[in-house]
């Protein structure tokens, strides 16, 4: 008996362990598990209107903001789940510290002497079809030049009323 229970949990085991992660759409960035055994999943005959709220910068500067990153795993879940892409809106806000994590390399080099590391998921994320906004109450707030912001990246009047836009608009809202 115990060596049936200790041949399981090894199974067990090496099954998650080879378990590797993957990223069906937003390759560099997000990468989540399959999960075969998984009984609530997404459906893929459903359309998904998630709006991800942004408001905490990274801790340093020179790593990627792991809350802009939680985009990218949202929709390689979704993907990996097989809803098809034609099904997903994804829409980005981000105001409070983290909208720093929005600036061009010129202007987060300016203010941290190092490279911008959330530029690349930008790029994919907007390739991706994601909408990405920026508060503009915020960009007064902390002195941020508008001009200087990432290609990617439109300036909404404020969080709030693309928040609540949004919602009326049936899409969930997702706080990070």
């Amino acid at each position: 008996m115990k060596n049936a229970i200790l041949f399981l949990l090894l199974f067990v085991a090496s099954n998650l362990l080879a378990q590797e992660k993957s990223n069906p759409l937003i390759k560099n960035f997000g990468a989540v598990y399959l999960v075969p055994f998984a009984i609530e999943k997404p459906n893929p005959e459903l359309n998904y209107k998630i709006l991800v709220d942004v408001n905490t910068a990274s801790e340093k500067p020179e790593i990627v903001n792991e809350n802009l990153e939680a985009v990218a795993k949202v929709l390689n879940l979704h993907i990996l789940g097989g809803v098809p892409l034609k099904n997903l809106q994804v829409v980005l806000v981000v105001h409070g510290a983290a909208a720093f994590n929005l600036m061009n390399n010129v202007a987060y080099q300016q203010k941290y002497a190092v490279d911008n590391p959330n530029l690349p998921l930008l790029t994919e994320l907007g390739k991706a079809g994601v909408k990405i906004f920026i508060c503009g109450q915020t960009v007064l707030k902390r002195n941020i030049d508008y001009h200087l912001l990432a290609p990617e990246v439109t300036v909404a009047m404020s969080a709030i009323t693309t928040i609540t836009n949004y919602t009326i608009k049936g899409f969930t809202v997702l706080k990070y």
